[in-house]
């Protein structure tokens, strides 16, 4: 299995086809499992791919991305932002209307992602810059809404900033797409306050799949 990629439309492409040939059937899904690749040119994240079903919304993207910024879990600031709330997270909001899968109020829960950026800042080496989502002692708040990232953990290597995701679960189809948008805009950001060079964005997947309504 190819493991490195220029950019997140090269990995889309290859996945799409890869899991429609060689995925397992799991639940309502084709999926594989423990998949882990290297985006070389992280800021190329406008996917725009070949197959014309998928029309990439690239405006989308970036309210998402923006709703993390404000940091307010709430799906109505994505609908002050976006102007409007798609489906899918009416579903997942509680009877607040809040969210646990919006990033960037996890990164800035405890304060973590100023924390890391400082930890990287004074030890250019840790082992330790790493923003914590997903948590199993928190099963309990996860009824509607489960989140699908684990972890993002940043290293400098060679004087560029490098970035490490790692996934429970990943829909190639909306998740992928989205998701490595924000994130590595968020590879950006923290390069940005560190006055570095963007490095590679290592995407790993415990679970890739496509729901069986996207395969071809």
């Amino acid at each position: 299995m190819k493991t490195k990629f220029k950019n997140a439309r090269e990995a889309f492409i290859y996945f799409y086809n890869e899991i429609n040939s060689n995925g397992v059937a799991f639940g309502d899904t084709k999926a594989l499992f423990n998949v882990g690749f290297t985006l070389e040119n992280p800021s190329q994240k406008n996917i725009n791919v070949l197959n014309p079903d998928r029309k990439f919304n690239l405006e989308y993207a970036e309210a998402e991305w923006q709703w993390y910024l404000s940091g307010d879990p709430s799906i109505d600031k994505l609908g002050e932002i976006n102007g409007s709330i798609p489906p899918i997270w009416e579903k997942m909001a509680d009877s607040d209307r809040k969210v646990r899968s919006n990033y960037g109020w996890q990164w800035e829960r405890e304060h973590q992602l100023d924390k890391v950026i400082q930890m990287l800042k004074v030890y250019p080496d840790t082992r330790q810059a790493v923003l914590s989502i997903y948590d199993g002692k928190e099963i309990s708040t996860y009824r509607n809404d489960t989140p699908c990232t684990y972890a993002v953990q940043f290293t400098i290597l060679n004087n560029k900033l490098e970035m490490s995701v790692l996934m429970r679960s990943n829909d190639l189809w909306f998740g992928f797409c989205n998701d490595q948008y924000c994130f590595a805009s968020l590879q950006e950001l923290v390069a940005e306050r560190l006055s570095m060079e963007l490095g590679t964005y290592y995407h790993f997947a415990h679970n890739l799949h496509l729901y069986n309504n996207k395969l071809k």
